[in-house]
């Protein structure tokens, strides 16, 4: 989601508690991200991203049919207890049960993959202070960034030395590897209808 990175005041108070933000959000018409007492209000996002979240929906849903692994978009909340973001990701992947937050049990925690679809506003964001926040889940094994904007894929995938290895895809050809899971998606199909297939 586009991140606006002012944070909001509410309750009139600069740092909230977790309950409070939770309070918040429950009031709140839009959604907003939470990290160590500040709000960050989550603004809308392009056509292109709307259109690529929903190809890769489309897509994971099909191949994780009645596989213990499912897709969740971005309406799913993720919260990080070892760093205390609560967040959006445009689609998470949780391999077994949805394990709730201690916090809120409308909250989930745990993802296996998280897929973030960049726009110009969020692409340092997310590749930088997010990621860092991101690489706190003891269950993440990828980390995968699409580019709304021109074709380009970053995916990260945690190696058997517990460190991040980044493979790049800067066509719409050939395939997107998600390998903790064993599955292939079509580049060409991620970002169909976005009139960036060549």
């Amino acid at each position: 989601m586009t991140e606006v990175r002012e944070p909001a005041v509410a309750y009139g108070k600069k740092k909230l508690t977790t309950e409070e933000y939770l309070r918040w959000e429950k009031e709140s018409l839009g959604k907003n991200e939470y990290y160590r007492g500040e709000i960050f209000a989550m603004a809308g996002v392009g056509a292109r991203h709307v259109i690529i979240a929903k190809n890769l929906m489309r897509d994971l849903a099909t191949v994780l049919r009645a596989k213990p692994c499912q897709p969740y978009g971005s309406d799913l909340r993720i919260h990080i207890p070892e760093n205390t973001l609560f967040t959006y990701p445009d689609i998470s992947i949780i391999c077994g049960d949805i394990i709730p937050s201690k916090e809120d049990t409308d909250t989930a925690t745990l993802p296996t993959v998280i897929i973030e679809i960049l726009s110009p506003s969020t692409k340092q964001y997310d590749r930088g202070e997010k990621f860092k926040l991101y690489r706190d889940i003891p269950s993440l094994k990828e980390y995968i960034m699409i580019d709304a904007e021109s074709p380009g894929i970053e995916a990260f995938s945690i190696n058997s030395s517990g460190h991040w290895e980044l493979t790049e895809y800067k066509t719409t050809e050939g395939s997107l590897a998600i390998s903790s899971l064993g599955l292939l998606l079509t580049i060409a199909d991620i970002y169909e209808d976005t009139k960036l297939v060549s």
